[in-house]
């Protein structure tokens, strides 16, 4: 996170001056002057980044060059949005993706195992914001099933506001959720296809089959268990990267969530909420992997730290 601050704080500083985007183009130096003595701008680069630093240990995070409002209140705000896109888009990709890449890890020759594989491809080769256009186009504006864009109708939850509650939300939530988790089942139809294939010729699943147990109970018992382990893996780091990088499908869709935030941000040179909105992703990923390491050792106690050696 240490080293995030200073990169992200070094190159801001580096594209441009904030003054020029908040000052009026008529106004005289004298002004602009001032704009940058009221911003703390006018310091030297790494005094700046260290009352930056000073200020963030204690949680504040500085306040947003456009609005004044504090950074960090700006990026929660938005957060329950992203969160509320990445969770449908990786629940839909898990879905969709574990039984898909098992039934072509099954019968790997087979036509509908090789449809699936192209497929797979096609996730992996078309970007996300043709993709989203072309569900929009279909969609929203051939078809009028659902809106082009926006977050649709919302419930407050104390300072939370929800659209999964909503049927409009919900109808606002399906293409952009679905943008997203084209590319991400892609991801997790290979990783099982591939785990599957690994673990089919084992003992275990030899066995279970021996003793006349049914191919559903072989399958969804003895082999998802043991193929979790990389699913998860993936699921994870996907989820994180969505988390982090939703940015262009919250552009195409007019999602709010806080990539869009981030993205108009960075062309405003808004510096705190840029570093601010970095640093939290930062300690979100880090906090995610130890929660995936974690389920390791539910799904498998070979992973476990044995506390008496």
């Amino acid at each position: 996170m240490l080293v995030m601050s200073a990169l992200v704080f070094a190159g801001i500083y580096m594209v441009g001056d904030p003054v020029s985007m908040l000052a009026s183009p008529e106004a005289t130096e004298a002004q602009r002057a001032a704009v940058r003595a009221s911003l703390g701008l006018d310091l030297p680069l790494w005094r700046q980044y260290l009352i930056f630093m000073g200020q963030a240990v204690r949680g504040d995070f500085g306040n947003s060059f456009l609005t004044g409002e504090p950074a960090m209140h700006l990026i929660l705000e938005r957060m329950p949005a992203t969160v509320e896109l990445a969770c449908v888009a990786m629940l839909l990709s898990v879905l969709i993706g574990v039984p898909l890449g098992i039934r072509a890890g099954l019968k790997p020759n087979a036509p509908a195992s090789r449809a699936i594989m192209t497929g797979s491809v096609l996730g992996f080769s078309l970007p996300n914001f043709w993709v989203g256009l072309m569900f929009i186009m279909v969609f929203a504006v051939m078809l009028g099933w659902v809106p082009a864009g926006g977050r649709g109708q919302t419930v407050s939850i104390g300072s939370l506001q929800l659209s999964v509650l909503t049927l409009d939300g919900w109808l606002s939530l399906a293409l952009p959720a679905a943008t997203i988790a084209f590319a991400k089942c892609a991801m997790i139809i290979r990783v099982t296809r591939a785990a599957t294939r690994e673990a089919l010729p084992m003992d275990y699943i030899k066995f279970a089959r021996a003793k006349g147990l049914s191919e559903r109970r072989v399958l969804g018992v003895h082999l998802l268990k043991n193929i979790l382990i990389p699913v998860v893996t993936v699921a994870g780091l996907e989820f994180g990267q969505v988390m982090a990088f939703a940015v262009v499908t919250e552009t195409v869709f007019s999602w709010p969530g806080m990539g869009k935030l981030l993205i108009d941000s960075i062309i405003n040179l808004d510096r705190p909420v840029v570093v601010a909105y970095l640093l939290l992703i930062v300690f979100f990923l880090v906090m995610l992997n130890l929660v995936v390491d974690i389920i390791y050792t539910v799904l498998d106690p070979r992973v476990r730290l044995d506390s008496r050696r």
